[in-house]
């Protein structure tokens, strides 16, 4: 007699087919695509691009043998991306990263093992309240005739109205307040908006070069970074700059901005870097990635992916943090009171 395969049977049989194929998907059981290719592509065009290597001590052919005897023809998906991913991890950089359709590799040990010093709950219950401005990225309030700026990215856009609006708010003032602390970066033409805001005077805060050739000394000449005036208002009184180790990338760029500035103040704690401006790639399996292709230094040759330095250390002090109170911008506002 013919068995009949019933219904139920089926919806079972091609449940377990879709299990099995799921689990195959997410352990990395399906092959990747040649293993081999794929890392020498990735470790090939960082030798001939990346621009920290000489910086960060880093030997880069001896990283090669290190993770080189991990490739395998028969290795999954999941295994080729946690060794890459993995071999990216010693370049120390937050700008790398290894992107594939499941996971993104990073690297944020220039933020983790310090102090937050940040608290956001407590700016928006007691130093924002409901009565805050918004300008673009920015939020700002009047404490005390002293302008606070909370500014948490300098992604999105930063307008030349958004800029008006904060230089006017702050005419006549006894002083500014931004905290750019546990801000990622963003775009850098914002930072340098903002910076503007606050100097009559055009002025080089750094240089900057990229690297262009596969020896170690391959670089394009050095380039003034530059903040230039503006044709709107400008503020022209006292700042002080809160930053923190979650200030990083184009955070790092305006922390030097404004210590350059001779009538801005920085306190809290060091940047966390991010100098490199990034770079991209795509590898031969699809999965792409992205790496730091330049380098940064300050006026006097600090380079900017170390982080800047604060003038002033100061720490969220965790009485004060249980009292609901900052203690890097009350520091701030005697700052500027005084």
């Amino acid at each position: 007699m013919k068995k009949i395969t019933t219904l139920p049977a089926l919806i079972i049989v091609s449940a377990a087919l879709l299990l099995t194929a799921c689990e195959k998907a997410l352990l990395g059981g399906d092959p990747a695509e040649n293993p081999q290719e794929v890392f020498d592509h990735l470790w090939t065009d960082l030798r001939n691009r990346y621009s920290y290597f000489e910086l960060k001590n880093i030997d880069w052919e001896a990283v090669k043998l290190q993770y080189a005897p991990r490739i395998r023809e028969d290795m999954g998906e999941i295994e080729l991306f946690e060794v890459l991913a993995d071999l990216l991890f010693e370049l120390e950089d937050g700008h790398v990263n290894l992107t594939s359709s499941f996971n993104r590799s990073r690297n944020w040990e220039w933020s983790q093992n310090f102090p937050l010093n940040y608290n956001q709950g407590i700016i928006d219950r007691n130093y924002l309240g409901t009565e805050f401005w918004i300008s673009g990225p920015l939020r700002h309030h009047i404490i005390d005739s002293i302008l606070y700026i909370n500014c948490r990215s300098f992604g999105g856009v930063l307008s030349r109205d958004d800029a008006d609006a904060v230089a006017e708010r702050a005419a006549g003032l006894a002083g500014v307040i931004i905290d750019v602390r546990s801000n990622g970066g963003g775009n850098l033409g914002n930072a340098l908006r903002l910076a503007s805001v606050f100097t009559e005077s055009a002025y080089t805060y750094g240089r900057v070069r990229i690297k262009n050739g596969t020896c170690p000394d391959c670089f394009s000449s050095w380039t003034d970074l530059r903040v230039n005036t503006r044709s709107g208002p400008v503020y022209t009184g006292e700042v002080v700059v809160l930053t923190n180790r979650e200030s990083y990338s184009s955070t790092t760029y305006f922390a030097e901005m404004m210590r350059v500035n001779p009538r801005a103040v920085l306190i809290g704690d060091r940047t966390g870097g991010g100098g490199g401006s990034p770079a991209f790639g795509e590898l031969p399996n699809g999965w792409t990635y992205r790496f730091s292709s330049t380098q940064a230094v300050n006026n006097d040759g600090l380079h900017f992916e170390h982080g800047i330095p604060v003038d002033s250390e100061a720490e969220l002090e965790k009485s004060d943090e249980d009292s609901g109170i900052d203690t890097i911008i009350e520091t701030a506002l005697e700052i500027l009171r005084e």
